[in-house]
């Protein structure tokens, strides 16, 4: 089996049965509308939480550092979720415990790249880089034509809002982006994984744990003292609140009702939810190219959505 069926039966396994009646037809009106609706209300809420909270985190990196702003963002979010959540960690299997490792990594990895970049080129760019690993899954992973067409709209809006080209920025920079976004390809895939296997958000509370330990030496050793002065440690645990506890656990939640395919192209509202952060938080001035790329990118979402919630109802 080539990695596209893989790919493609990983997203079309997604949809879980309480999902099924909101979408083949059988209810009626806007109640089916709403339910339909309801998964991409989630992640446009989780994606305006991401943003905010990223550009929070780059106000705090001259005090911790990047790898030390990873660090406090994930242990911060792993407490929380282990508090909240209280996990059982007896009765799963050897495979359950492989995906959540396998989304801790990808979760863990995700964040230190994608900080990586925020640090050498702006938010703007790394978050429109980083997209473009969504992208192209919702592209290898998609059965219809239609949802290629609204890809290829989201992207000439990523490419857009680069401005044309991304030879400007530092070559580092681009490739940490462009790392965080396979990572951010493969968190997709297997959050929903995680998400069928463990109940509730005690996945997501365990994969927390994982990305954390991975993360905690790095930190510690780029920022040591730096991640327990209380100014920043407070700091932290709001880039962990906003960034990662509260958009992670809606994330989840929209994907055990919601098409991989879609997901991933609704996540190319990100460039212009960043762009929107960056200009209220760090005055990062959006110019009349910058708010077509917007334009382009929601319309691209808009777009999706609508073919995700017409296409059951046709069939």
């Amino acid at each position: 089996m080539n990695d596209r069926h893989v790919v493609a039966e990983s997203a079309a396994a997604v949809a879980v049965p309480e999902a099924v009646s909101a979408l083949d037809g059988t209810g009626r009106g806007p109640s089916r509308r709403r339910a339909a609706l309801g998964p991409v209300a989630l992640v446009v809420a989780g994606g305006l939480s991401v943003q905010f909270g990223a550009a929070v985190a780059v106000l705090l990196m001259p005090k911790a550092g990047a790898l030390g702003v990873v660090t406090l963002r994930l242990a911060a979010a792993a407490v929380v979720m282990l508090v909240v959540c209280r996990p059982k960690l007896r009765g799963h299997s050897r495979a359950d415990w492989g995906t959540v490792v396998a989304f801790g990594i990808a979760m863990g990895g995700m964040n230190t790249l994608f900080y990586q970049a925020a640090d050498r080129i702006p938010l703007g760019a790394a978050v429109t880089l980083e997209v473009l690993g969504p992208l192209v899954l919702s592209v290898v992973a998609s059965r219809r034509l239609i949802s290629l067409v609204w890809a290829a709209l989201a992207l000439g809006g990523v490419v857009l809002l680069s401005g044309g080209g991304f030879d400007r920025l530092d070559p580092v920079g681009v490739a940490y982006a462009l790392g965080a976004g396979v990572m951010w390809a493969v968190y997709i895939l297997f959050s929903a994984r995680t998400g069928r296997r463990f109940p509730q958000a005690d996945g997501l509370a365990l994969a927390m744990v994982v990305a954390a330990a991975l993360s905690l030496p790095l930190g510690i050793m780029e920022s040591g003292s730096k991640l327990v002065v209380p100014s920043t440690l407070g700091l932290g645990i709001a880039v962990a609140l906003l960034s990662s506890v509260l958009p992670y656990t809606l994330e989840l939640m929209a994907l055990r009702r919601l098409p991989a395919p879609t997901f991933a192209v609704l996540m190319s509202l990100e460039p212009a939810i960043a762009a929107t952060a960056g200009f209220l938080i760090l005055d990062q001035a959006l110019s009349t190219t910058d708010a077509l790329a917007i334009a382009l990118v929601i319309g691209a979402s808009m777009g999706a959505v609508r073919s995700q919630t017409r296409g059951p109802r046709k069939r």
